[in-house]
């Protein structure tokens, strides 16, 4: 199954506002997401790791150290990078370097059809055909 990992700097409220949303979703149960921090706070992947990735989704609305570095390591990799943002967040200009492919959004039912819609358009472009 494919691997889809969903980054995000740790100055967001992300268990409420990204997992929590991510789990309740039933559009997003049949897909294998990983969330970085829904078993430890403190999780942190070797290098390796990131080489087994199918998918990397960064939620960049807050900029974060961290992020930056996965981001580095995933671009050196060659995994499809997309990144989801709130609305009126202003984003690093440098992460465009890795990647084009933007989503807004602003609630959490548009967070989840930004998630598919990247899935669907990751799916078309670089993965498995089958959605």
């Amino acid at each position: 199954m494919d691997r889809i990992y969903v980054a995000h700097s740790k100055k967001i409220n992300y268990k409420e506002e990204l997992y929590k949303v991510i789990r309740e979703s039933k559009e997003l149960k049949n897909f294998n997401i990983i969330l970085p921090h829904e078993l430890d706070d403190n999780s942190s992947n070797p290098r390796e790791f990131y080489r087994t990735l199918d998918l990397f989704i960064a939620e960049v609305s807050e900029a974060g150290t961290g992020l930056g570095i996965e981001l580095g390591w995933v671009y050196d990799d060659e995994v499809p990078v997309y990144y989801i943002y709130k609305k009126d967040s202003k984003i690093s200009g440098s992460i465009k370097c890795v990647s084009n492919k933007f989503y807004e959004y602003n609630d959490n039912e548009s967070l989840i059809k930004a998630l598919i819609e990247i899935i669907a358009d990751w799916k078309e472009n670089y993965g498995n055909k089958e959605v």
